[in-house]
């Protein structure tokens, strides 16, 4: 049989006193979390440990006795193994440590006085059994604060390992590591906070200042909700807009962000706690960069420089849509292109353009003030500025979307139709109920029409194709530059900073496992063995702890994207498409 004893680092030099700590369920396995110093009243160690598993849980109990000689106590080996009358247990630990001496000798005397250190054990049918001893030294303090990953959840079925309920003792024996030397009491222990607990004064004012703060901030979002939920912002057409504005979307989401960073609940799991934390310094790192760029923008007059651009290049953007419509209704690179259909969408969408710079013009005395109070709305955070970057780019675009949407229609239409007229030269129709192509017997009459009518549609189809073509590549190029500024906002909204910088500051914190290194191998003392944390890798630490944020680009494959595109189906309307087929 081999016996492990996790024996915390901070207690090497303790003076001499019992161990306390916990005996692993399901294991020969114990943890040692304290050394209660000598002098003692045996009452009061059983009252303070039945106090301490009262409230955290944890059987904490006496597992043997720990001697570090000194002057002037020579029998206090010999005494403190009495005691073993006084806290009975399965298998009293006596570890001794010699000065000047790394490792330390280990007796264990099981209920029966049998000694478990010795080499060789005859049972009962005459086999050999050769028992074990091994010390395991571990950092109290780093293991305390760790979690192994994968984090398992509190009514999980399955029982954890050994090293996770080792990880687990040492982490609910917290209020054992609030006692130090400094407290007037009975008993004095050493442990890692003995010479004096961990604290900050910062940190301990941040507590007391977060509970108003938070109340008044949830008081805050209460108010946002009952104001968003007036009638008149439940109307369809309103739900309709706010849907499609990234300004709406991110305020919505920032909404959520706002009621689990700053709810005065206190977090029960470590999942809850990373996501929280998580939550708050990407919200700190969001409103810093916001005033970044707002200093940037008023500075040196930027935003009369940026007004005074707009209007000329939304004439230049102008201009060469006229170009290019021109040059469509002509001969583009050679083409043959139906004359009648040419010049009744090429005027219709010069219609447009002339709409367009009328409506640019008409606000270009406004423009400057429009965006000295959008430039204010930057201290709410860097993604809400890029949401109202993209919600204006979308404005301004916006007759290049009509321009996609009328051609993506024309062309959708030619395609489908030629499509279920191909199926009336072959006897097919396609059967709305059953959702499949049948067969069908046409008459001659409808063979004619159907003849005259996909004529037609082929002919007209390499004009309405080739306005079709340049409107969706001038507006997959709009798409690509919003689909950046969302990846932009999607990155800062999920990207767990938090987790990140608790894996380069304090990588024990996030530990995927243990490795093992030999401390001490003496003869005559037990394998000494060393326990240092595997930090989590960092494609881990992205993959476990990234926040689960809004989208909004399409879901499709390419595979998918390029379907639509060749059939006509509008790509980024953010409306979504059923397959169902009509004839």
């Amino acid at each position: 049989m081999v016996l492990k004893i996790f024996f915390p680092q901070c207690c090497n030099t303790a003076d001499s006193g019992l161990l306390v700590g916990r005996w692993i369920p399901g294991h020969n396995s114990a943890v040692v979390l304290a050394v209660i110093h000598y002098p003692f009243i045996p009452g009061q160690v059983k009252k303070y440990l039945n106090e301490l598993q009262s409230q955290t849980q944890v059987e904490l109990i006496v597992l043997g006795s720990w001697s570090m000689p000194k002057e002037g106590q020579e029998g206090m080996e010999s005494f403190l193994k009495d005691l073993s009358t006084i806290f009975p247990q399965k298998c009293w630990l006596q570890l001794s440590r010699e000065i000047g001496k790394i490792g330390f000798t280990c007796h264990v005397v099981q209920s029966n006085e049998k000694l478990l250190q010795d080499p060789e054990q005859e049972n009962e049918d005459g086999s050999s059994e050769k028992d074990q001893i091994t010390l395991i030294h571990y950092d109290q303090r780093k293991v305390m604060l760790s979690q192994i990953h994968p984090v398992k959840e509190v009514k999980s079925d399955s029982e954890p390992s050994e090293l996770r309920l080792v990880f687990q003792t040492v982490a609910q024996s917290q209020l054992l590591f609030s006692q130090d030397k400094y407290d007037d009491g009975p008993l004095k222990l050493t442990h890692w906070q003995s010479e004096g607990r961990e604290a900050s004064i910062i940190a301990e004012l941040l507590k007391q200042v977060s509970v108003p703060v938070c109340v008044f901030l949830t008081w805050l979002l209460s108010l946002w909700h009952y104001f968003c939920s007036f009638r008149i912002f439940n109307v369809r057409p309103v739900l309709f807009i706010s849907s499609k504005l990234s300004t709406c979307v991110q305020s919505g989401h920032r909404a959520l962000n706002f009621e689990t960073a700053f709810s005065t609940k206190r977090v029960a799991t470590h999942t809850d706690f990373m996501r929280k934390a998580n939550i708050f310094v990407s919200f700190l790192v969001d409103i810093a960069l916001g005033l970044l760029l707002i200093s940037w923008l008023y500075r040196e007059n930027r935003i009369s420089k940026l007004a005074n651009t707009l209007v000329p290049v939304a004439d230049r953007v102008a201009k060469e849509l006229q170009e290019l419509l021109e040059w469509l209704m002509g001969a583009p690179a050679g083409l043959k292109m139906n004359r009648a259909l040419d010049q009744v969408l090429g005027r219709f969408f010069l219609y447009h353009i002339h709409l367009w710079i009328s409506y640019i013009h008409l606000m270009s005395p406004f423009i400057e003030r429009i965006l000295w109070y959008v430039g204010l709305s930057t201290c709410l955070g860097l993604t809400f500025a890029l949401s109202i970057l993209s919600d204006i780019v979308a404005l301004l675009t916006f007759h290049i979307y009509c321009f996609y949407v009328y051609g993506a229609r024309l062309y959708c239409l030619k395609i489908y139709g030629l499509s279920s007229l191909w199926r009336l030269f072959r006897g097919k129709k396609w059967n709305v109920l059953r959702q499949r192509v049948d067969s069908c017997s046409y008459d001659l009459d409808q063979l004619f029409i159907g003849t005259l009518l996909f004529t037609i549609l082929l002919f007209l189809l390499p004009t309405t194709a080739l306005y079709y073509l340049v409107f969706t590549l001038l507006r997959l190029v709009v798409v690509l530059f919003q689909g950046v500024i969302h990846l932009s906002v999607d990155f800062i909204n999920s990207f767990p900073l938090f987790a990140i910088g608790l894996r380069i500051c304090r990588p024990y914190r996030l530990a995927e496992g243990v490795k093992f290194s030999v401390l001490c191998e003496e003869p005559g003392t037990p394998l000494h063995l060393m326990m240092e944390i595997n930090p989590i890798k960092f494609s881990s630490v992205l993959q476990l702890y990234r926040a689960p944020t809004y989208s909004c680009n399409p879901k499709d494959s390419w595979a998918a994207l390029c379907k639509k595109l060749f059939v006509g189906e509008l790509i980024y309307p953010w409306k979504q498409k059923k397959n169902a087929k009509t004839d």
